[in-house]
């Protein structure tokens, strides 16, 4: 494993991070989760990544548990607040109120005291910024907050984030968008907003919900147990990735099994070490749903691609990409 600075803060992370979204609390059971943290931990990755909406609160306590007795200081635990946690009134979105009790409810499944990154898991229109950094800062002011970040916010909300945060002293340092060889929104406007800013990039699904998995083929069933044929899966998969099962992208997909198998790798792999080639991503969140998926992507860490197979990937993937800014994960 290798490890990056998170944007310009002092605070390094684990290029590969593990994520729970789908799997701990709903698609696999607490005995695999517990076993696919222990081989994160075994491989080097220190940083996970969770939210407090992930299997309606589940993921957060299996994420605990699964870390219980791990030397706190060792690792950066992440979560997030945004999304309905309860059926009241305030048990969503940004108001201060809800942004305390959520982080409170989330030290409390966690068993921890701190959150080491803190994310807005969308913007709310609805609150103003003000009262927003102005609830994260007090949290960080208490300590139970460390550094703050946003997810799938565009890059203007970025700007006047990082503003509020300069005024208030709040270490805004993460924003945790969708990336991948076929999704790359975040170029255009993001990724410079948040250069200029001193953001990094956490990001998530970088196998495109597992298209870049090379599991899914043209004029085949989706395979069985894979996350589009899951119940807990597949409302996520056909939202977010529901437009790739056409044709000519899984036709490209296939070929660039050929180029990773050149580089020595598999497709997930160089997937993951795709995304990391940007000096941006600070690190890239994968899921697993048995440990040994762990142990195999890990092995993107640390890979640099020369400009000729990025080249050859671009020629592949040409006409099928994604780039639209206003298009969010």
């Amino acid at each position: 494993m290798e490890y990056r600075k998170l944007g310009k803060s002092g605070l390094m992370v684990s290029e590969i991070a593990l994520g729970n979204w789908i799997t701990h609390g709903a698609q696999v059971d607490d005995t695999i989760a517990q076993a696919c943290v222990n081989a994160a931990l075994d491989s080097g990755i220190t940083t996970f990544d969770t939210a407090d909406v992930y299997s309606d609160t589940l993921a957060e306590t299996v994420l605990g548990h699964s870390l219980k007795g791990i030397r706190r200081e060792s690792i950066e635990l992440c979560t997030k607040v945004f999304h309905p946690t309860g059926t009241g009134q305030n048990d969503k979105g940004l108001s201060r109120k809800h942004i305390m009790e959520a982080c409170h409810a989330s030290l409390r499944r966690l068993q921890t005291d701190y959150i080491d990154v803190y994310y807005a898991h969308r913007f709310d229109p609805t609150v103003s910024l003000e009262e927003t950094f102005l609830a994260l800062s007090d949290l960080v002011r208490q300590g139970k907050v460390l550094y703050v970040g946003v997810s799938e916010w565009t890059a203007e909300q970025i700007k006047q984030g990082a503003a509020l945060a300069r005024e208030l002293k709040v270490p805004f340092v993460a924003s945790q968008p969708q990336y991948s060889m076929l999704w790359r929104v975040i170029e255009a406007e993001v990724i410079p907003a948040c250069e200029q800013e001193g953001i990094g990039q956490v990001v998530w699904s970088p196998l495109a919900q597992g298209i870049l998995s090379g599991k899914y083929a043209a004029d085949k069933p989706l395979p069985e147990g894979s996350r589009a044929s899951t119940t807990a899966g597949s409302p996520f998969f056909e939202r977010l990735a529901g437009q790739w099962l056409r044709k000519e992208v899984l036709l490209a997909v296939k070929k660039i099994q050929p180029i990773a198998e050149e580089y020595g790798l598999t497709l997930p792999q160089l997937a993951v070490a795709w995304v990391l080639q940007n000096p941006q991503v600070s690190s890239a969140i994968i899921g697993a749903s048995k440990p040994e998926q762990v142990k195999e992507n890990v092995k993107a860490a640390g890979v640099r691609l020369d400009g000729q197979v990025m080249r050859q990937l671009d020629s592949v993937l040409n006409g099928i990409v994604e780039r639209d800014p206003r298009k969010t994960g």
